[in-house]
């Protein structure tokens, strides 16, 4: 087969007279030369416009350089020649900008040619063929007139050596040079001095004396500075002094060591810092040196003396990564709805905890790990033994979070479902194992009658929050009732006057729409016997808390008419009896029995079942009125039924003349007695024959507030409330949890200090409204496994994450500049703007944002050099690759971790013999020699361009 092929490519079947030599085109190398020619020729014909049109493909590093290429063969070889150019036309290329190309940076180009062999190295390895090479590629630019400059890659790869070739238009070629030392570099060449000597040492006609030689070089330099990172060997350090010293020590460890300690959120995770360092670039811009001693004084300059600084912050890869794996509210939050959807599948949560006993549960078992006792031991001194007192529920919420149906932030069961996140995985066994643990302290409280922590013990049920908080709350006024009633006379007698403090007005009773008292209506400050001698809690039957229906207590001296008065408040300013002309006097009532949202359910539904609401609401009111009733009776012994109706509800007394006396009037004089009793009559509903609350009145004997049957059992009604925790399904336990969870874990880091960022604050709003959305349907008990409402759920932990990173990164960036805020908007904006493709608001496409990387730079103002600096703050002892300095220009100790200079030479053109050939002269200077120098104390980049007459 191959002499087969031979015969094919000698062509000896063709006719011998369309045989021809074609001297035109001689050699191979002459064709090479022509194919480089004709792509160039296309490549300028077609411009930058066109180029993109046709393809070019844009530099993930720069915003504006693209590039083009051409497969070529010559001698058995395949080489590629690629074509880099900028679409913005004009301009000088800014030498130290992170966006350029690498060979731009080395010879201060801005169009260029890159021609190299298709091969793993991708570089010449042979001397004469990459001479070969770029003069091929120079004869084909100079036959179309193109002044590109051309490059071939040589040597090792690793040296990222050049060389290149550039037609200046004229009688003036320019060569390029570059190679790189990447072992350890000689100690003259670390020091600017040196470096200077090495570039005089290319033109100057002498060597001997450097620092005499008077040459006018131009010299700019960029120094590079990064912040340390904490060494492994102090987070081990850390590690090892923890467990030496315990938990309170590890804290204390801790406390300097973590950078978000006094974060919100610091006491359930510790967060990775966003920002992961920052990288400083000190620019001094163009000066002329003339000697080496100038550049020694040069290399003890202070960074603060450069001209321009310009930061770039490194931020944590995990930010824009989408795999998941941060830990965080968001992750676990993952992990709580994962054991809602399994919640399902079971009747009570102990069904869950002996799982592991039943056949087949190996993977419940294995997968679902259950705290040990240790763990349990802390998650309860937490919230039963330690801060135990009642927090300020409205701290640190957001003004959207009671529109989220759950437990407040800092109450009982909110510290639950926080402990609950991080308590193993957050599986359903050890949430139902940490439940019933919770379940038996909540009962060990209730039977020894101690407070229940965290947990509000007055004032009204929250019928905002999940039912779990409206019980627990009720649970702990129950608790407060039952000690009360444990208490002996001598002890109540002492707290009364702090009792009194708490009192407050019970609700209307009749008819809804009328008031059931006259607000401004004062006492004549008249109390009774037993108020002050039996006490307002003499009785073991008697509640904690009365509320008076007029102002203030004023206490006076007793009348000899008023022993048989029983449980008074005081008189109701001027307001008299109608048949005995005494002072009408207000008794001291029960609190109205508190109710929790299912029993405000079950009342609505009974009323539902009666059909006439009102009769039957009445009905449901009758203990309440009958209490009212029996204690107005006590305090005002000769009272009919027309004075309480005067004094409870007064819209049912309708006064003809109006001149009967009120809170606003003058106290009744003897004159007064003419005109008694007033002319006034009841209503009509409370006149109408059989009425319920006429009907009341007569079967209600006087008996003092202190004498009556509580209206609230605080027994039974607690132990209610425990059968229903104890036999709370598991679904309902979680769906409250969710809720819970998710509004306190959002209360957490809503209490960030970020420094008022706009778009942040922007964003926690959305955040609540799209929970409180989402978390609807978990309020009416509407939910299944592996429903919709699973899924949407699950998309909220993925907008969660998305703000909780966001959030995390402002609090680094605000405290990071501090003294700098405009730093940390700019650079928080920008970050934003980058970020929010990743969120699903934007427009790009997630192939294209998934490639690119947040590499901004901010120039630093004069008043913020300080504030950057103090974050360069100096090595410490340990850090031993710190510790011998072998380059200058130091911040806060800190040698640069790259330093770039570039020294150049230019001559004037005006004096030059070849200059006559160009019609209009040069009136110019020409940069002759440019050497661009990068590198460290051990490594070091030299790039060469010289300008030559040939």
């Amino acid at each position: 087969m191959a002499s087969t092929s031979k015969v094919d490519l000698s062509g000896e079947d063709d006719d011998e007279l369309e045989r021809f030599d074609d001297f035109t085109l001689a050699s191979s190398w002459e064709r090479f030369i022509s194919e480089i020619e004709a792509v160039c020729r296309q490549w300028l014909a077609d411009g930058p416009n066109n180029l993109l049109e046709k393809g070019a493909v844009k530099l993930d590093f720069s915003q504006k350089l693209y590039k083009v290429k051409m497969e070529l063969k010559y001698a058995m070889k395949s080489y590629n020649m690629e074509y880099y150019f900028e679409t913005s036309s004009g301009g000088k290329i800014a030498d130290g900008n992170s966006t350029l190309h690498d060979l731009q940076l080395c010879f201060g180009v801005k169009d260029f040619l890159v021609i190299a062999p298709q091969s793993a190295s991708g570089v010449v390895l042979d001397s004469p063929e990459a001479s070969k090479l770029l003069s091929a590629v120079a004869i084909a630019l100079t036959n179309c007139s193109s002044l590109w400059p051309a490059f071939v890659p040589v040597h090792d790869p690793s040296r990222k050596a050049y060389i290149g070739i550039q037609n200046m238009g004229t009688v003036f070629t320019r060569r390029f040079e570059a190679d790189r030392i990447g072992s350890q570099v000689p100690v003259r060449l670390m020091h600017l001095e040196g470096l200077y000597e090495l570039f005089v040492s290319k033109f100057a006609y002498s060597t001997l004396d450097f620092a005499m030689h008077l040459c006018k070089v131009h010299f700019t330099m960029t120094s590079t500075y990064r912040t340390i990172h904490h060494d492994d060997d102090d987070l081990q350090s850390l590690g090892t002094e923890k467990e030496e010293h315990g938990d309170n020590h590890g804290n204390e460890t801790r406390s300097r060591s973590q950078w978000d300690d006094d974060c919100p959120w610091s006491e359930w995770y510790s967060a990775e810092d966003p920002v992961k360092g920052l990288e400083l670039t000190a620019t001094w811009s163009e000066k002329t040196v003339e000697s080496s001693l100038e550049m020694a004084e040069l290399e003890n300059a202070s960074p603060h003396e450069a001209e321009k600084w310009m930061i770039l912050p490194y931020l944590s890869p995990n930010l824009d990564s989408s795999e998941g794996n941060r830990i965080g509210f968001a992750s676990q939050l993952r992990l709580l709805v994962d054991a809602l959807n399994m919640s399902f599948d079971a009747q009570f949560m102990e069904d869950f905890v002996s799982a592991v006993e039943n056949p087949g549960s190996d993977n419940l078992k294995s997968s679902m790990i259950v705290p040990p006792p240790t763990v349990l031991d802390r998650v309860f001194k937490d919230l039963f033994h330690e801060g135990s007192q009642v927090a300020a529920f409205a701290k640190g919420e957001h003004k959207i979070s009671r529109a989220i149906k759950g437990a407040p932030f800092g109450s009982l069961f909110a510290q639950f479902c926080l402990h609950a996140l991080w308590v193993g995985t957050c599986n359903i066994r050890a949430i139902a194992v940490l439940w019933i643990e919770f379940i038996r302290e909540v009962r060990w409280c209730w039977e020894e009658s101690q407070p229940l922590p965290k947990m509000q013990a007055n004032g009204s049920i929250d019928l905002s929050t999940c039912l779990i908080n409206q019980k627990l709350q009720m649970l702990a006024i129950c608790i407060e009732k039952k000690c009360e009633m444990n208490e002996d006379f001598q002890d109540c007698v002492g707290s009364n006057d702090h009792t009194y403090d708490h009192m407050e007005e019970d609700s209307p009773v009749g008819d809804k729409t009328t008031n059931k008292q006259k607000h401004g209506d004062e006492f004549d400050g008249i109390q009774d016997s037993p108020l002050t001698k039996d006490g307002l809690h003499g009785s073991g039957t008697t509640t904690s808390r009365r509320s008076m229906k007029h102002g203030d207590i004023l206490s006076t001296g007793l009348k000899s008419s008023d022993h048989n008065r029983r449980g008074s408040a005081g008189a109701v300013g001027s307001m008299k009896l109608l048949k005995s002309y005494q002072s009408m006097h207000a008794p001291f009532t029960q609190d109205a029995p508190l109710m929790t949202e299912d029993m405000h359910e079950e009342r609505l539904q009974a009323v539902e079942a009666f059909g006439n609401s009102f009769s039957f609401s009445a009905q449901l009111e009758k203990d309440i009125l009958s209490s009212d009733m029996s204690a107005f009776k006590a305090a005002n012994p000769d009272s009919v039924f027309e004075d309480f109706i005067r004094w409870h509800s007064p819209g049912d007394w309708e006064n003809d003349d109006n001149k009967e006396s009120g809170p606003s009037k003058s106290p009744v004089t003897k004159g007064l007695k003419d005109d008694w009793p007033p002319h006034g009559r009841l209503s009509q509903r409370m006149s109408e024959q059989g009425n319920l609350w006429r009907k009341i009145w007569n079967d209600t004997p006087a008996l003092p507030v202190y004498e009556q049957k509580p209206l609230i059992d605080p027994f039974r009604e607690g132990e209610k409330i425990l059968h229903y925790l104890e036999t709370l399904r598991p679904h309902q336990l979680l769906e409250q949890m969710v809720c819970t969870s998710f509004r306190v874990s959002a209360d957490t880091l809503n209490q960030t200090n970020f420094g008022g960022l706009k778009q942040m604050t922007t964003k926690m709003d959305q955040l609540y409204r799209t929970m409180a959305s989402t978390l609807k349907p978990l309020q009416t008990n509407h939910v299944s496994g592996n429903s919709e409402t699973i899924e949407d759920l699950r998309r909220l932990c993925v907008i969660f994450e998305h703000v909780e990173k966001l959030l995390t990164l402002a609090s680094s960036l605000h405290r990071t500049f501090l003294q700098a805020p405009r730093l940390s908007e700019t650079i928080f904006t920008d970050y934003y703007n980058f970020y929010l493709p990743r969120m699903g608001t934007g427009s790009t496409g997630s192939l294209e944002v998934d490639e690119k990387e947040f590499d901004v730079k901010y120039q630093v103002m004069t008043r913020e050099r300080q504030c950057v600096s103090n974050m360069f703050t100096p090595p410490t002892a340990n850090q031993s690759w710190r510790k011998v300095l072998s380059m200058g220009n130091l911040l806060n100790g800190h040698e640069p971790i790259v330093r770039e200079i570039i020294f150049s030479v230019r001559d004037s053109l005006r004096n030059n013999h070849y200059a006559a050939h160009n019609p209009r002269g040069f009136q110019r200077e020409i940069e002759t020699y440019r050497m661009y120098i990068c590198g460290t104390s051990n490594d070091l980049r030299v790039a060469l361009s010289v300008t030559s007459c040939d």
